[in-house]
């Protein structure tokens, strides 16, 4: 037993997931410690301005660069990866543009249209956002493909101590929503220019040297399956995801997208902690067993089992204890966000553990299956808010029906993955 335990610790996954974990760690104290100075400062409707401007910019600002920085890991070669870095800017710029000019004409109407008066005057920070999600991006999939984990460690603590820290700072002098809204806009940019600063002084530096056009071109359609198929699926489950804040928004007003943003925010800790290290971890090993001939069904159902076993106890406090939690650490006002959590923990912790399954899909080319899947996703979970709405008009009814199917979508999701994955490792048998 001894030996198995050093031998799992000196496993360079195990060490990268630590090392990743480790920065998570203490970048969620921060946050964990600020909150409850933050949620009595601002208060449910604020927080709920904050969470619809994030909602909006959670849909555009993951398609930044058309998901094209997720490729960067794959090339063998680093060249090759260095002009999917630049492609990825150039298409953030692009994208940026247009949605400016798209602002600059339809604001009103779409203001109008979605019922979101409140954040109206900050939708022209959404191309700010867009830059910088796509600088992110690509900076962020340069250190895991050079495996710099540290830098990302140092990085995750340093803006969650700079972006909670200035939320509670400013919140003692001008406790608005403005305050929230901007911090937001402002927190991938923050992000990408630390870990560019650190680069500076690592061997493995990002380069934004010019590319010629003809090898822009080349690896653009060599990699084109993630514009064609991944940006969509990206596009669509950032809808998915953030559908019951507009909804709730237009039906029920700010303060229930409070209490629903502040149960993300505390549900999304265990996420952040632990799910994306051991997914920016296992994204790179899961390509490298491809290469190899490894057994992948073997490696991914192990990654989904370990993730079930490790979310089981946060996710399962909420759902017990949630709302009595809620009015204790931030205050008597946010007992309903605490009854929210309940039922989005059943959604989160499924999400929590299907991570794998997310990672594995572009290395088994079936990111035409995860678009699908998150189509479907969007539909269901449309119609099941909608008859939450307008056959029960109560808003934890709706968060309820949408935890719930959220979930059991979750499950087939990781079915068909380890489904897929077994055609692949037979397919790798025989050839």
């Amino acid at each position: 037993m001894k030996r198995k335990i050093i031998k799992l610790s000196s496993s360079p996954f195990i060490k990268n997931v630590i090392i990743l974990s480790t920065g998570t760690v203490a970048a969620q104290a921060i946050s964990i410690l600020l909150i409850p100075i933050i949620t009595r400062l601002y208060g449910p409707e604020a927080y709920g301005m904050m969470g619809v401007f994030v909602a909006i910019t959670g849909i555009v600002s993951p398609i930044a660069a058309l998901t094209y920085p997720f490729a960067i890991v794959l090339p063998k070669d680093d060249k090759d990866a260095q002009g999917l870095l630049r492609l990825s800017l150039y298409i953030s710029l692009g994208i940026a543009t247009l949605t400016l000019f798209i602002l600059f004409f339809n604001k009103q109407l779409i203001v109008s249209f979605f019922n979101i008066e409140e954040v109206a005057p900050y939708l022209y920070l959404i191309p700010l956002v867009i830059l910088f999600a796509g600088l992110y991006q690509v900076t962020e999939q340069w250190l895991i493909r050079t495996k710099q984990f540290g830098i990302t460690a140092k990085v995750t603590f340093a803006q969650s101590l700079l972006m909670n820290g200035g939320k509670a700072g400013i919140g003692y002098i001008y406790p608005a929503g403005t305050v929230l809204i901007i911090m937001s806009a402002l927190g991938s940019g923050l992000r990408a220019f630390l870990m560019i600063f650190l680069l500076r002084k690592s061997r493995n530096k990002i380069s934004f040297q010019f590319f010629k056009g003809d090898s822009i071109k080349g690896l653009a359609n060599k990699y084109k399956d993630f514009p064609i198929f991944r940006a969509p699926q990206v596009f669509i489950n950032g809808i998915s995801d953030n559908l019951p804040v507009v909804l709730l928004s237009s039906f029920f007003g700010p303060a229930s997208v409070g209490f629903y943003t502040l149960g993300r925010t505390v549900l999304a800790i265990p996420s952040t902690l632990i799910g994306k290290s051991i997914g920016d971890v296992f994204y790179p090993r899961i390509s490298e067993a491809a290469h190899s001939g490894e057994n992948l069904t073997k490696i991914i159902k192990k990654a989904v089992f370990a993730l079930g076993a490790i979310g089981i106890v946060p996710f399962g406090i909420i759902i017990i204890w949630g709302p009595w939690l809620f009015n204790l650490v931030f205050g008597a006002e946010w007992g309903v966000a605490g009854e929210y959590a309940r039922w989005i923990s059943i959604w989160l912790f499924f999400k929590f553990a299907y991570q794998p399954c997310i990672k594995a899909l572009p290395v088994l080319s079936a990111q035409d299956i995860h678009l699908k899947f998150t189509f479907l996703n969007l539909i269901i979970q449309s119609i099941v808010i909608l008859l939450g709405y307008y056959i029960f008009s109560n808003d934890l009814i709706v968060i309820a029906l949408f935890g719930v199917s959220g979930a059991v979508l979750c499950v087939i999701l990781i079915i068909i993955t380890l489904h897929i994955s077994e055609k692949f490792d037979e397919y790798k048998r025989v050839s």
